[in-house]
C-alpha cells in the first residue's frame, strides 16, 4: 500500500511540479484559471468588435498584387532560358543531368525486359529482407506487385515511376545523410537546421512544385528536384538522431583505444546509427513515391499521370487501374526496407551457411542476368486485363443504388461546410488575427503567437484571404472528424490488444499509400465535391492519429494506473482522470500530425472539387498561370505554418 501511495504522489507531483502534490494541484488550478480568463477576454473582445464594427474581409488597401511580378518573372525565365549564363552554365546542366539520369535508369529497366525486372525486384527484396520465411513473404509481395502492374496494362508507366524513384531516392538519401551527418556532429548546425526541417515537413507537397516549375519548366527536372527536396528531411532527421543517440559507452571505449574523432565517427557512431538511417531511408522512399505521383502535374509521367488524366475526366475505372499499382509498389518498398532494418542487430546467418553476404548478391545478379538473356521486351499484351470498364460499371451501380452517399455529401456541404466557411469569411480580419495569436499563445508561447499572426497576416496581404479561409474551413471540418474517430479508435486499441493487432495491417497499408491515391475511391462514392476531399483527408490522416494515441495511452506509467485502481477508480475514471491527462503530450502530437496530414490532402483535393487554394495551384500548373499558382502556393505555406504553430505546444519559461 505504501508503494501504491508513493506512485500516486509521484504522479501528482509530475502534474503539479516539484513542490508536492498539494502545491502542484494548486498550480494546475491557477494555470487553468489563467487560461480560461485569457480565453474569455479574447472572446469578449471579439464579440465587442463584431458588434461595433461588424464583419468584413481583409481590406483591399492592405493587399499587394504579387501575381503580376511572378508572371513577369516566369516570362523572363521562358525568354532567357536558352541565352542567360545562369541557365547555360548551371541550371541547364542540372536539367540535362537529371533528364539523362532518369532516362538511363529507364533504358536499363527496359533493356532488362519484363522478366528481368521481375527477377530483379523479387530477388532484391528476398535478399534485402533475409533468406528466411519473412524474406520469402516479402519476395512474394514483390512478385505480386510487379505482376499486377503488368496485368493491369501499366507496365511502361510503372517503369517510368520506378526510374524517377531510383534517381530521386538516391540523391535525396545522399543529401539527407550528409545534412544529418553535419547535424549529428555539430550542435550549432543542429540548432540551425531544426526550424528549417520543421517547416519543410509541415509544408504540403503541392507547395514544392511551383518554384521548380518556375525555374526548370514542366518536365522531368522539375519533378525530380522537387521530389529530392521533399524527401530529404526524414533522412536528415533520423541520421542526426542516430548519431546523437549512439551508445556513450561504445564511444568512450573507442576513445580509450586512441581513436580520433573521424575514426570514432566511421567505426562507432555510423555503425550504431544504421537502424535509424535505414528507417530514414524507408521514410524517404515513401515520401518520394508520394511526391513522384503528385509531380505528374508538372509532366513527370508514369503512374501519376495516368491517375491525374483519369481524375480530370472523372474516369474512375482508369484512375483505379493506375492507383492499384501505386499502392502495391508502396507496400513492396515499405516491406522490403522495413524488413532490412529489422535485420540490423539480429541473429547473423549460420557460420556454415554459404548463401549469405556476397554469395547471395552474386546469386541475385546471376538470376537477373539469366532472366535478361531471355530477351523479353515489354509486358505481353495478351497477359493484360482492362478493369476500367467493370470499375466504371460498379461506380454507376453505386450512384444508382447508394445515392444516399451523394445526398449526404450535399447535406454535409450545405449544413456544415458552407456555414463554417461563411462564418470565417464574415469575421473581421483583425478578429481572425487576434484569435490566431491568442490560441498560439495559449498553446505555445509568444514566439509561436507572433509567427502564426505574421503568417496569417501575410495571407491577407497576398490578396487570397477568402480562399484561404475556405481552405481553412475544410481543414477544420476534416480535423474534427479525424480527431474524434482517431481518439476513439486509439482508446479502443490501447485497451484491447486484439483489436490493435487486427487493425495493424490495415493501418500499415493506409500509411504507405500516397495521398493522391485516396482521391480515387472518394470520387467514386461522393462525386467531385468538397466533401470528397474532406473524406479523403480524414482517411489519410486517421492512421497517424490512431497510432500516436494508442502509443501514448500505453506508455502511461503502470504505477499510476495501479494507484488509481487501489483507490477505487473505475475504468472510466482511470481513462479520463489518469491515462488521458498523462498522455497529453502524445495527444497534442496527434493533433499536430492530424493537422499537417489533413491540410496536405485538402489542398490536393482541389483536383476533385475542393476548390480554394488547391484549385488555384492546379490552375497555375496546368495553364501556366504562375502568378496565380505561386500566390496560392505561398498562401498554403503560410496557412500550414499557422496551423502548425497553434497545434504544436512549445515549452514555456517558468514564471
Amino acid at each position: 500500500m505504501t508503494a501504491t501511495m508513493d506512485a500516486l504522489a509521484k504522479t501528482r507531483g509530475a502534474v503539479g511540479g516539484p513542490q508536492g502534490p498539494g502545491r502542484g494541484l494548486w498550480d494546475v488550478v491557477r494555470r487553468r484559471r489563467g487560461l480560461i480568463a485569457g480565453a474569455a477576454a479574447v472572446a469578449v473582445l471579439v464579440a465587442l468588435g463584431i458588434a461595433l464594427l461588424g464583419g468584413g474581409g481583409w481590406p483591399s488597401g492592405l493587399t499587394v498584387d504579387v501575381s503580376q511580378p511572378l508572371d513577369d518573372a516566369n516570362a523572363w525565365v521562358v525568354d532567357n532560358r536558352d541565352t542567360h549564363p545562369l541557365f547555360l552554365y548551371f541550371l541547364l546542366h542540372l536539367s540535362n543531368t537529371a533528364t539523362e539520369a532518369v532516362d538511363a535508369v529507364y533504358q536499363l529497366l527496359d533493356a532488362l525486359g519484363w522478366l528481368g525486372v521481375l527477377a530483379a525486384g523479387v530477388l532484391t527484396a528476398w535478399r534485402a529482407a533475409g533468406l528466411g520465411l519473412r524474406g520469402a513473404r516479402v519476395a512474394l509481395t514483390a512478385l505480386g506487385a510487379f505482376a499486377v502492374c503488368g496485368l493491369l496494362g501499366m507496365w511502361d508507366a510503372t517503369l517510368i515511376t520506378i526510374a524517377l524513384m531510383v534517381v530521386s531516392v538516391a540523391v535525396a538519401a545522399v543529401l539527407g545523410a550528409l545534412i544529418g551527418l553535419l547535424a549529428g556532429v555539430s550542435d550549432r548546425v543542429d540548432r540551425a537546421l531544426r526550424p528549417v526541417l520543421d517547416t519543410m515537413q509541415v509544408l504540403p507537397a503541392f507547395a514544392y512544385l511551383l518554384p521548380f516549375v518556375l525555374v526548370f519548366g514542366t518536365g522531368t527536372p522539375a519533378a525530380l528536384f522537387c521530389t529530392v527536396i521533399y524527401a530529404a528531411p526524414p533522412m536528415a532527421r533520423l541520421t542526426a538522431l542516430g548519431l546523437r543517440g549512439a551508445d556513450p559507452a561504445a564511444l568512450e571505449a573507442s576513445a580509450s583505444l586512441g581513436a580520433s574523432g573521424w575514426q570514432r565517427l566511421w567505426t562507432a557512431r555510423l555503425p550504431l546509427a544504421r537502424r535509424q538511417m535505414l528507417l530514414g531511408l524507408n521514410q524517404t522512399i515513401m515520401m518520394a513515391l508520394s511526391m513522384v505521383v503528385i509531380a505528374a502535374l508538372v509532366g513527370a509521367g508514369g503512374l501519376g499521370e495516368e491517375v491525374y488524366s483519369a481524375l480530370s475526366t472523372t474516369d474512375v475505372g482508369k484512375a483505379f487501374a493506375a492507383g492499384v499499382p501505386i499502392v502495391l509498389i508502396a507496400i513492396w518498398l515499405d516491406r522490403t526496407t522495413a524488413a532490412a532494418g529489422d535485420r540490423i542487430g539480429g541473429v547473423p546467418p549460420r557460420a556454415g551457411s554459404w548463401l549469405h553476404g556476397g554469395r547471395a548478391w552474386a546469386l541475385v545478379l546471376v538470376a537477373v542476368g539469366a532472366a535478361t538473356a531471355v530477351r523479353t521486351t515489354g509486358w505481353p499484351d495478351a497477359w493484360t486485363y482492362d478493369i476500367s470498364t467493370p470499375v466504371n460499371k460498379a461506380q454507376e451501380w453505386i450512384t444508382e443504388n447508394l445515392s444516399f452517399m451523394e445526398a449526404w455529401a450535399r447535406e454535409f456541404t450545405l449544413w456544415i461546410l458552407n456555414p463554417l466557411r461563411d462564418t470565417l469569411i464574415w469575421l473581421p480580419w483583425w478578429s481572425v488575427l487576434l484569435l490566431v495569436a491568442a490560441v498560439a499563445w495559449l498553446v505555445g508561447n509568444w514566439t509561436a503567437a507572433l509567427t502564426a499572426t505574421a503568417a496569417m497576416g501575410a495571407i491577407g496581404v497576398l490578396g487570397v484571404w477568402a480562399k484561404s479561409l475556405d481552405t481553412l474551413s475544410q481543414v477544420l471540418a476534416a480535423l474534427v472528424i479525424t480527431l474524434v474517430l482517431g481518439f476513439l479508435a486509439g482508446v479502443l486499441c490501447a485497451r484491447a490488444g486484439r483489436l490493435e493487432r487486427w487493425l495493424r495491417p490495415l493501418l500499415d497499408a493506409m500509411q504507405t499509400m500516397p495521398q493522391f491515391v485516396y482521391l480515387i475511391p472518394v470520387v467514386a462514392l461522393f462525386g467531385a465535391t468538397r466533401t470528397a476531399a474532406i473524406v479523403a483527408a480524414v482517411v489519410y490522416a486517421l492512421p497517424a492519429v490512431v497510432r500516436i494515441t494508442t502509443q501514448g495511452l500505453r506508455e502511461v506509467d503502470p504505477a499510476a494506473l495501479e494507484a488509481s485502481r487501489s483507490l477505487g477508480a473505475s475504468t472510466r475514471q482511470q481513462l479520463l482522470q489518469v491515462q488521458l491527462p498523462l498522455a497529453r503530450p502524445a495527444l497534442q502530437l496527434a493533433v499536430n500530425q492530424g493537422v499537417v496530414l489533413v491540410l496536405a490532402v485538402v489542398v490536393v483535393g482541389g483536383l476533385v472539387g475542393g476548390g480554394a487554394l488547391g484549385y488555384d495551384v492546379v490552375k497555375g500548373l496546368s495553364r501556366g498561370e504562375m502568378g496565380i499558382g505561386m500566390t496560392a502556393g505561398v498562401a498554403i505555406v503560410c496557412l500550414g505554418l499557422v496551423l502548425d504553430r497553434i497545434t504544436q505546444p512549445a515549452a514555456r519559461k517558468p514564471r
